[in-house]
């Protein structure tokens, strides 16, 4: 199923095309595809190249993708309970000087952007999550006390609407929808378009 944004100026295929199902079909992400995912996020760009961003994998049936499941809000958990891989985001916040890494979460967001992105280029979708504990994360998997689980990637092949509860299946066919360039890039002053 492809659903291609309806954009305002032209884009690349794999950005026009990204979406974010809910349903998945339980085909296993391959070890070479999770070694791409992996490795898109790697070469992510980060200040100074410290590289700050760390990745927790869950495979269905082992007990990571259990404790990360187990960690989703319930209206998350419900749908993610079919999907092949579950990936933690997770940002350093102190450098190993101890000093604050402001900019942690958003290196990693470009880390996870990377590997959305290549997930598409290699047939697979994915969808991000902030409704999860990340404090039941940090505790399953002994996360250090300057590191913070950001988000949860689900990442597999995309499966029929119908296969989920009539509420999310309206949702999976739902029309895409932004806000305006207008609404969200200013230029003189707050609120003024920059184009």
């Amino acid at each position: 199923m492809t659903r291609t944004a309806s954009t305002s100026a032209p884009l690349h295929d794999l950005l026009a095309q990204r979406w974010s199902p809910r349903s998945f079909l339980p085909t296993p992400v391959t070890d070479d595809q999770l070694r791409s995912l992996l490795e898109a996020a790697r070469w992510a760009p980060s200040a100074g190249n410290h590289q700050p961003s760390r990745f927790i994998v869950g495979r269905t049936g082992s007990p990571a993708f259990d404790a990360i499941l187990g960690s989703l809000r319930p209206g998350n958990r419900a749908w993610a309970a079919d999907v092949p891989l579950l990936v933690v985001g997770v940002a350093r916040l102190r450098d190993p000087d101890g000093s604050a890494r402001p900019s942690g979460p958003f290196e990693l967001g470009l880390a996870v952007g990377q590997l959305i992105t290549q997930s598409h280029a290699l047939g697979l979708h994915a969808h991000a999550m902030g409704g999860f504990d990340a404090d039941a994360v940090a505790q399953a998997f002994a996360v250090p006390d300057d590191h913070r689980a950001v988000v949860v990637v689900a990442v597999g092949h995309v499966g029929p609407p119908d296969a989920l509860p009539d509420e999310l299946a309206e949702r999976e066919v739902a029309e895409r929808r932004r806000l305006s360039l207008d609404e969200i890039a200013y230029g003189a002053a707050w609120g003024v378009p920059a184009l």
